[in-house]
């Protein structure tokens, strides 16, 4: 888990992938979640993600760890490159379980999507791109 977090500040795909198991399921709670099932799939939408969430930094409030089990309390934040790189800063939770080999087999994450749309909402506009008039697209 230490180490998939550390992949995901670093924005390393590959490093984050390495680091799930062939069947790993990434479960989210949230309406702007996406839940996929299975490293190849997973590893196919990190490179997105990680374009679309700048920046993106994760640090632990708390972890929690039982056998094959976890919790981990974050802080997240990045800039959300679709909102005109608008900071976002919140909070939540993963649960993970670990496979025998030390991969994550699941991973089940728990944040606000309203507090995103709340915190983007008061953002201001992104600037207009240049030649394109009067901020719309060209």
């Amino acid at each position: 888990m230490q180490r998939y977090l550390a992949a995901l500040n670093a924005h390393d795909a590959d490093a984050v992938a390495g680091c799930v198991s062939v069947d790993f399921v990434n479960e989210h709670t949230a309406a702007l979640g996406r839940t996929v099932v299975g490293r190849a799939r997973y590893r196919a939408r990190l490179d997105g993600f990680l374009a679309e969430f700048v920046d993106l930094r994760y640090e632990v409030e708390e972890l929690l760890v039982d056998a094959d089990r976890a919790a981990v309390a974050y802080r997240m934040s990045f800039r959300l490159a679709s909102a005109g790189r608008a900071p976002v800063r919140i909070r939540g939770v993963f649960r993970f379980r670990v496979d025998a080999d030390g991969l994550i087999a699941h991973r089940v994450d728990y944040w606000d999507s309203g507090e995103v749309h709340r915190q983007l909402a008061g953002a201001p506009e992104p600037p207009p791109v240049p030649g394109s008039g009067a901020g719309g697209p060209a």
